[in-house]
């Protein structure tokens, strides 16, 4: 298992790694599934930190994995079996996450958890024997990683309690601490192009289940209801705000957003906002759709509140990590403020309404003023930096 040439010309994503990604949405499914069902009975603080908290571990099994991928992807028989036993960690990590939102119980997806990190510790270990100058670094990785997952399996051992809160906090700290370190000792080789195409396709995954969701809320509310005049409106506008989030989201060159050590952090961490605002953004829509058929007694500000933070942080996150510095003045003060407008929509009557003006406004933006620096150059000026 020898490093990828980053260089490598026509890298895409192997059809493995497109297999990978099909467990996870199985995951963020019944994530978004259950944040809906707390905000619509009106928990929000308990659905909202639940929610992050389970979407983290997703979030972090599957970026640890791609970006390994993208440093030392042989495809042999022991990576695809190491692949599969990854995926079955997040099988059972899926089975568990009720259980979070139910009673803050996170046995089950630590023990899920652990199944994942485990075989990627197997994996760093194999690498490391042919690693050459990122031997290092995929040692750190691996020991790093096993470590954790010690601690991981005695904190579920922890009885609850706020100090149990703030461990679980800690070692999300530790597990994002440990790239940073290894990185600085002995850097893995990653393919720019190869790594955000990965990110791109995972950010179509978010944002599918926003149109997965509304779709069968409606159908579901269709049966229920002899009258849907209501739904049909939002279903549009759902639609709307969906391609304009894809087209915010794809218009940079995102390959040029990594580079140097603290950039790509920036871009790597950073889409842990993107994809859990996305996927919060699909709970939200199923939230006004049990508001308008009748089955919450939320308030409706409360309700167009669920849609539009999600879509303003979406908004936000993605200027900041990857349009900001391929824009000019027009779009750098236009996405900020967009992001911003959203939030105002809850004072209109029509739902999502407004937000739906300004993602359009947005996108006309977009159009009207091509990114910056876009050249095939950029990724021999990204790896030299």
């Amino acid at each position: 298992m020898r490093p990828r040439d980053p260089r490598e010309v026509g890298r895409g994503a192997s059809p493995l790694e497109l297999f990978f990604d099909l467990v996870f949405v199985v995951a963020v499914s019944i994530a978004a599934i259950n944040l809906h069902h707390a905000l619509s009975e009106a928990h929000f603080w308990d659905g909202a930190i639940s929610y992050l908290l389970v979407f983290f571990t997703i979030w972090w099994a599957w970026m640890n994995f791609t970006w390994f991928a993208t440093s030392f992807d042989t495809d042999d028989w022991l990576y695809r079996v190491l692949t599969v036993v990854q995926m079955a960690g997040v099988l059972v990590l899926a089975a568990g996450v009720h259980s979070v939102f139910e009673s803050r119980d996170f046995t089950v997806v630590v023990i899920g958890y652990v199944i994942m990190r485990c075989a990627m510790v197997a994996q760093w270990l194999r690498a490391s024997r042919g690693a050459g100058d990122a031997r290092r670094a995929a040692l750190i990785y691996a020991w790093g990683v096993a470590g954790v997952q010690v601690l991981w399996v005695a904190w579920i051992l922890l009885p609850p309690s706020p100090a149990t809160t703030l461990v679980q906090l800690a070692l999300f700290g530790i597990e994002l601490g440990i790239p940073v370190l290894a990185e600085k000792r002995g850097n893995t080789p990653w393919h720019p192009r190869h790594i955000t195409e990965r990110y791109g396709l995972f950010t179509l995954i978010v944002l599918g289940e926003s149109l997965l969701a509304s779709a069968n809320a409606i159908i579901e509310a269709r049966e229920e209801t002899e009258s849907f005049t209501e739904l049909i409106p939002l279903g549009v506008l759902t639609l709307v705000v969906t391609a304009g989030m894809f087209w915010i989201y794809f218009w940079p060159p995102h390959h040029e957003a990594i580079g140097g050590l603290r950039q790509t952090f920036r871009y790597g961490y950073g889409h842990y906002v993107v994809f859990a605002a996305a996927g919060a953004f699909s709970a939200g829509i199923e939230v006004e759709i049990d508001l308008l058929t009748g089955h919450s007694d939320i308030s409706e500000v409360a309700a167009s509140l669920c849609v539009t933070v999600p879509v303003s942080v979406f908004i936000l996150s993605v200027w900041l990590i990857a349009i900001r510095q391929h824009a000019n003045r027009v779009v750098n003060v236009a996405m900020p403020i967009g992001a911003l407008l959203v939030l105002i929509d809850p004072i209109i009557p029509v739902p999502i309404t407004l937000t739906t003006l300004v993602i359009i406004a947005i996108v006309v933006v977009l159009v009207l003023n091509p990114p910056r620096d876009r050249d095939e150059s950029s990724d021999t000026e990204a790896l030299t930096s």
